[in-house]
């Protein structure tokens, strides 16, 4: 575990701030794993939202222990919502509805990461006191960020490959931009996913999931999980705790590469780097 940690020891602030630009490891490569080309949208967006960091509570603890909430099958029946609640920082995924499944997997939401095409696209899904932090895989979603900042109109069509919410009831100051340095650690450090010269490319980019456990080994004290793992000897069991979709409805992904990410997270779990509730990985 020793060797583990160390990597997670150089400090990377979790989300971007006004010195974005002194960062070498993410001004060289394009999105998702850098902001190249991204500075004066980046701009106009942190010159609106003005907040940079946790909250000033989250900032100030000793000890800080956070959970990542999958959204797998796996969390459901399992009652974990109340060990869910009790941690500081709980981080959702894309559109995982908290309403109704509370039993299962809390009703706490600390930050929840996404990227356009995965943002709840009703305003009535959304949770209070959540930050809402933009995960950037392409130009187009730094585009879209500025709108939902700057409350222009959106428009779906925009390069994405289906329907964004075109309204998120978020102010400016709960906005956050992930910083994109956890993406290019969890893809070529972490997982060793093909470089490909550093661009998006087939099976290089890292789940969201795996992001987040990346972004949390570096800023929490503790980390746990919960609702990961796909079980692919079960076509049957339900892919996600809210749907009725099933395993088998995952094909080999195109641009994940889902066994690879298991077994960095099998290392992670093994080494005790990690905390896994759900007993999915």
């Amino acid at each position: 575990t020793v060797l583990l940690y160390s990597r997670f020891s150089k400090p990377a602030p979790m989300f971007l701030d006004d010195s974005f630009r002194k960062w070498a490891r993410i001004r060289e490569f394009v999105p998702p794993f850098g902001i190249k080309g991204q500075d004066n949208l980046i701009k106009a967006i942190l010159s609106v939202t003005k907040e940079y960091r946790l909250t000033p509570a989250l900032d100030s603890l000793r000890c800080r222990r956070c959970i990542i909430v999958g959204n797998g099958g796996v969390l459901a029946n399992k009652s974990l919502g109340s060990r869910i609640d009790d941690y500081d920082i709980v981080v959702r995924l894309n559109s995982a509805p908290v309403k109704g499944f509370e039993k299962d997997v809390g009703s706490k939401t600390t930050l929840r990461i996404t990227y356009p095409e995965g943002a709840m696209q009703r305003p009535e899904q959304y949770e209070r006191d959540s930050l809402f932090v933009l995960a950037g895989f392409k130009w187009q979603d730094f585009k879209w960020l500025k709108y939902i900042v700057y409350k222009e109109r959106v428009s779906a069509s925009d390069g994405f490959w289906k329907s964004v919410a075109t309204r998120v009831p978020k102010e400016p100051p709960e906005i956050r931009i992930l910083n994109p340095y956890f993406i290019q650690e969890a893809a070529f450090t972490l997982i060793g996913l093909p470089f490909n010269n550093g661009l998006m490319g087939r099976g290089n980019i890292p789940t969201l999931g795996s992001v987040a456990v990346t972004m949390a080994l570096h800023g929490c004290d503790e980390v746990a999980v919960a609702g990961f793992g796909y079980d692919m000897s079960t076509p049957n069991a339900p892919l996600h705790y809210y749907e009725t979709v099933r395993m088998a409805a995952i094909k080999e992904s195109w641009t994940h590469n889902i066994q690879r990410e298991k077994e960095f997270l099998r290392k992670l779990v093994k080494a005790r780097v990690i905390t896994d509730l759900s007993s999915g990985i």
